[in-house]
């Protein structure tokens, strides 16, 4: 099989550098709110010429892995599990802020990922795989809360986690008016009320 341009195996480190040099320009126009952004738009942000982007990705896909993965290094530089041994509004508070600063860093590209994401593996992939890294922090974090409940109560906990404290209902909260400030104080209410709730 010939080797590509794409096969990472293959890549000179310039190729890597023009490869984020468009993955960068692509998440600079996501952020400035052009959520489809036409290849013409990328590599004038990018300052190459349009063939080059084509040379460096065979495929949307691969360049909106290449863009997931950049994000995700973003994210990961953002997070920092919080001890599972402080008290409980000390706890809450700090994934609260951690959270929302998060939510908020991502929201130009889940914007646009939702218009993708029924047509891209990647995009449903690198979702899920958000999902499953919320939830997993907040199972970490609040053991003491969430563990000693039965198994099917505490699943129905975390799914009312996942539902008000992910970034579809942030981005509810957003566009409709609420400022960072008030969005964090719902997820932070939101997020109280679940967790403290007594079980029936």
């Amino acid at each position: 099989m010939a080797v590509t341009e794409t096969d990472p195996s293959a890549r000179s480190p310039r190729a890597e550098k023009t490869r984020a040099t468009i993955a960068d320009a692509l998440l600079s126009l996501l952020e400035e709110g052009d959520l489809q952004p036409t290849a013409t738009r990328i590599a004038e942000r990018a300052g190459i010429s349009l063939r080059l982007i084509y040379h460096h990705f065979g495929d949307l896909e691969e360049l909106f892995r290449e863009v997931t993965q950049r994000e995700g290094y973003r994210i990961a530089g953002e997070v920092e599990l919080v001890p599972a041994d402080l008290p409980f509004a000390e706890r809450l508070d700090r994934v609260v802020e951690q959270r929302s600063r998060v939510l908020e860093i991502v929201t130009p590209v889940c914007r646009a990922a939702v218009l993708h994401e029924p047509f891209s593996e990647v995009l449903r992939a690198s979702r899920d795989a958000g999902y499953a890294m919320a939830e997993y922090e907040v199972t970490q974090v609040f053991a003491a809360e969430l563990g000693p409940l039965p198994a099917d109560e505490r699943r129905a906990r975390l799914d009312a986690l996942a539902l008000t404290s992910g970034w579809p209902a942030w981005n509810a909260l957003r566009v409709s008016g609420r400022s960072v400030d008030q969005a964090r104080a719902a997820l932070h209410r939101s997020m109280e009320l679940v967790l403290l709730s007594p079980h029936r």
